[in-house]
């Protein structure tokens, strides 16, 4: 006679019975990550802004010229503050800095509030704004 090995219906009920608790505890916190995407993807947004500012002034002051508008090493033109060298808030400004806005909603109306929205889940307490007088750039993520 041969004896027959293998695991009784109790213990695999068990360990089903495990592996559902431990999927119970897990899923709200995956869950959560919807959010925590969404805001990242708003400060990263964020932190584009901040450089395209950055690279487009520094190359306002190499040219010497205090002209607008400024033309970019890739030929891109950017429309700036004859003053200050701030892209303007403005498609051809911020947004030509830019070059792309992929997966954002971005509202130009006021040049001094100008809003960049996911395009999943964005609204006003999900977004980065420019001012494109300061070139200051404001993250509210409260409601992501």
């Amino acid at each position: 006679m041969k004896q027959q090995s293998g695991f009784t219906l109790v213990e695999l009920v068990v360990v089903i019975v495990i592996l559902g608790i431990l999927a119970a505890t897990a899923l709200p916190r995956f869950i959560n990550l919807t959010a925590d995407a969404r805001i990242s993807t708003v400060n990263g947004m964020a932190g584009g802004l901040r450089s395209a500012v950055g690279v487009v002034q520094a190359r306002f002051f190499a040219t010497g010229t205090n002209t607008s508008p400024v033309t970019m090493a890739d030929t891109t033109t950017v429309a700036v503050s004859t003053t200050t060298g701030i892209p303007t808030g403005a498609a051809a400004g911020i947004g030509a800095a830019l070059q792309s806005t992929d997966g954002f909603t971005v509202d130009y109306t006021t040049p001094t509030a100008v809003t960049f929205r996911p395009t999943a889940g964005g609204s006003a307490t999900c977004q980065a704004s420019y001012n494109g007088t300061t070139g200051a750039v404001t993250v509210t993520t409260t409601g992501c």
